[in-house]
């Protein structure tokens, strides 16, 4: 009986320290522990994280698991394991580095957290490693780096600059600051170098329609902006000098700096920027080819968890912007044959509400983000003459711009036990723009008010296959009245859009990838950031209003890509073949009617074209046999075609032969372009970069100054190649110093055909935005 007893008393026991293993191990690179490391056992709520040495412990039953270890910058493990095997013996695990950031993970492909390898869309990401290695100042400077990207300056007197997807223009490309489309018409035009790669985190590019997910405006896709948060506790200061022709002085100095608290419970970074530009006159005829520009800019960049379900996030960045071109920009601007002077003041700011529960399957964020723009303008000057009335002219260019941009929105989404995901959200988008020049009663006024619902559903019923589905639904209203001179136009529109988006993702092996997709697009009628851009030609403004009836523009997108990633012995390589083609319907295209206003300045038009397609293929390789060493390139084959010949210039019959203009392949589109960026650490202390773009020749239209006449110019090709040497140092412990330098363009590889002269057309301006530029700087602190 007492046996009996005993055996019922300890039947429980057993059963707990059944329920009850432990098992304990260390997770490392080899022989250098990997701190903070996420181990979780598959299909359950199971889960740990190693602590600063790289050492965990796991309470699991007797059974059969697969456990999953993941770690930034490592590729994610998974290993089957059966526990009654290591009951007294420890379980190790050996992370790979991920050299490829394959394992990255990224927001823009499903407006969810995910691994870049496990997105049903091509993500490129863009580090602060990269910028620093082609010398980057601003955004603009290091977009050319990724398939599909390329930027282009548009003016040499106010170096307006739009970046390029997939062949189609700046204004079919949705750029987003940390995930929110605040980025107005108005920033579009000088913002992408207004924003300090200083203050940026990382840049996720999304080459595919991007409508169903951040609604009108992403066609060619997104270019996400995410700026830096705060991790630990570090400063620096970074010092530039370049210059630029070896004579034009180019400097930046940058503060960085970020407090996190012990618990890791809240922080905040800060950061600020001052540049100083000259402008530079390629060729000796006093007028600029590279404006003057000063960028003040200062930012911050805070969170707060109140529990570990929640997340308060809250970023703010102001920038002041100067830039002017033309001649004698020591004179007042009415004072000269031709000056464009902008002095912007714009503000970016968010705040988001992230609450999620304990397992993290139900997660919902709510946020709001504002932008707000004020500026004042000068488009004129005396043209050439000396006149009475030319002084009356040019004294009434000045101008004034408001612009408010703001985005209100709640996401909810929802985790299945199968790894599926739904995702719903609502959002509201309010972009509000007046921009007036009194002197040439020129008026932009536009109100565009947006309300979207959208839904995704990612389905996932194997581990090799992935579908995404979703779609939006946007109700636009667009009020928009526009005037120059004695011309009006109105835009009155409100209507329903529904964008459908679907994806697919097959991992035909571990090491082939194919992923391919269609996606549905819209444009509504409204001034776009070419459209808020006035340059000069013949002395007199160009300006571009909408024509009557303008109607909504749709594209319909298809993607299919393959990427393989294998391993050769120690070297990790990755190569990306991916196809585009993508069909837009009533597209939007300028068209130049000569001089046709009262005071002989030219008037363009934005008319519906009759459709245009862009299809070609971009191809990326990148191979790395070990940390110290990483090559990376990559080109853009394409076509970017009018299904029907398209009207360029449209003769008024004021002069004599003039003809009508009219071609069947886009302006400033090349064929082919491409990248290389190469990364060699060659000691500890010693870095050495060698990065280069490849723009192909494309049709560069030409204004003849005398008739107003197109001219249509086929251009060279350009390779413009940058090299920089970084040499690191300690003095002493938790102080870093880096002294570099190098050459951009070294090759000197930049237009030598530019117009000269007040009469000069400012937009006849391509390839490389400057000539053979050398530059050192300084960087030092805890980083």
């Amino acid at each position: 009986m007492k046996n009996l007893l005993l055996i019922i008393f300890m039947i429980p026991l057993y059963i707990f320290s059944q329920e009850n293993n432990n098992i304990k191990g260390k997770i490392s690179n080899g022989e250098t522990p990997i701190p903070f490391a996420n181990i979780t056992v598959i299909n359950s709520s199971v889960g740990t994280a190693a602590d600063i040495d790289g050492n965990y412990q796991l309470t699991l039953q007797p059974g059969n698991y697969t456990i999953q270890i993941q770690a930034v910058g490592f590729r994610t493990l998974k290993q089957n394991i059966a526990l009654e095997d290591f009951e007294k013996n420890s379980i190790n695990f050996q992370l790979k580095q991920d050299l490829l950031g394959l394992e990255e993970v990224v927001v823009s492909a499903t407006r969810n957290r995910i691994r870049k390898k496990d997105a049903p869309v091509i993500v490129n990401v863009l580090s602060p490693k990269l910028f620093e290695a082609t010398q980057s100042i601003s955004l603009a400077d290091g977009l050319n780096y990724q398939p599909g990207v390329r930027v282009e300056t548009n003016c040499q007197n106010c170096g307006f600059t739009q970046v390029r997807l997939n062949g189609l223009g700046g204004q079919y490309t949705q750029v987003l600051v940390n995930s929110r489309p605040v980025f107005s018409a108005l920033n579009g035009v000088y913002g992408l170098e207004q924003i300090p790669v200083s203050i940026i985190d990382r840049v996720e590019v999304v080459r595919s329609g991007g409508s169903a997910l951040f609604g009108s405006n992403a066609i060619a896709g997104t270019v996400n902006v995410i700026t830096k948060e705060p991790i630990n506790n570090s400063w620096a200061v970074t010092s530039n000098l370049g210059l630029i022709d070896g004579t034009t002085a180019d400097r930046n100095v940058n503060l960085n700096a970020s407090i996190v608290s012990e618990d890791l419970s809240s922080g905040v970074t800060v950061y600020g920027i001052f540049r100083d530009r000259d402008a530079y006159d390629a060729n000796n005829d006093g007028f600029s080819e590279i404006t003057k520009l000063t960028n003040n800019s200062l930012g911050a960049k805070a969170f707060l968890k109140p529990n570990d379900n929640s997340r308060i996030g809250f970023d703010f960045t102001g920038i002041r912007e100067y830039r002017r071109g033309g001649d004698r920009i020591e004179l007042a601007p009415q004072f000269t044959d031709v000056t464009e002077e902008l002095d912007h003041n714009t503000v970016f700011s968010g705040i988001d509400y992230e609450l999620f529960d304990d397992e993290r399957k139900n997660t919902g964020t709510a946020y709001i983000s504002v932008q707000h723009t004020n500026r004042d303008s000068y488009y004129g000057g005396l043209g050439g003459g000396r006149t009475a009335a030319d002084s009356i002219a040019a004294n009434s260019a000045f101008g004034k711009t408001t612009d408010v941009a703001m985005v209100a929105g709640a996401k909810y989404a929802h985790t299945f036990n199968n790894k599926n995901v739904l995702t719903v959200g609502a959002e509201y988008q309010l972009n509000d723009t007046e921009d007036a020049i009194l002197g040439y009663n020129r008026l932009v006024d536009q109100q565009v008010n947006s309300i979207g619902l959208y839904g995704q559903y990612e389905w996932k019923p194997t581990e090799r296959f992935t579908a995404l589905v979703g779609t939006r639904l946007d109700h636009v209203n667009v009020d928009g009245f526009y005037t120059i001179q004695d011309i009006a136009r109105s835009s009155q529109v409100d209507e329903t859009v529904l964008s459908p988006r679907l994806t697919v993702l097959f991992d035909i092996s571990q090491e082939l990838q194919f992923r391919g997709g269609y996606s549905r697009g819209f444009r509504a009628p409204q001034a776009f950031n070419e459209d808020l851009h006035i340059s000069s030609v013949g002395g007199e403004q160009r300006f571009v209003i909408l024509s009557d009836n303008l109607e909504s523009e749709f594209s319909n997108a298809y993607t299919a890509s393959f990427n393989y990633s294998k391993d050769f012995n120690k070297t990790q390589t990755s190569f990306l073949l991916e196809g585009f083609y993508t069909d837009l319907q009533n597209p939007f295209t300028i068209v130049s009617t000569g001089t046709s206003l009262p005071n002989g300045s030219i008037l363009e038009e934005s008319r519906n074209g009759s459709g245009a397609y862009v299809t070609g293929i971009n191809l990326e390789l990148n191979v790395s046999p070990n940390s110290d060493f990483m090559f990376t390139t990559g080109a853009t084959i394409q076509r970017s075609v009018f299904k029907e010949d398209q009207l360029l210039f449209e003769a008024d019959g004021s002069v004599q032969g003039e003809q009508d203009v009219i071609l069947d392949d886009f302006v400033r589109s090349p064929n082919v372009y491409g990248f290389m960026n190469t990364n060699w650490s060659v000691s500890e202390a010693l870095n050495l970069d060698l990065t280069g773009s490849y723009t192909g020749s494309m049709i560069a239209p030409h204004v003849i100054s005398d008739s107003g006449f197109i001219d249509l110019v086929d251009t060279k090709a350009f390779f413009d190649m940058t090299t920089k040497l970084t040499y690191h140092f300690d003095p002493i412990e938790n102080f870093h110093v880096e002294l570099s330098g190098g050459v951009q363009n070294i090759f000197d590889s930049y237009q030598d055909d530019f117009d000269k002269g007040p009469l000069r057309d400012s937009v006849y301006i391509y390839g490389p935005n400057r000539p053979r530029t050398f530059f050192i700087g300084l960087k030092f602190g805890d980083f």
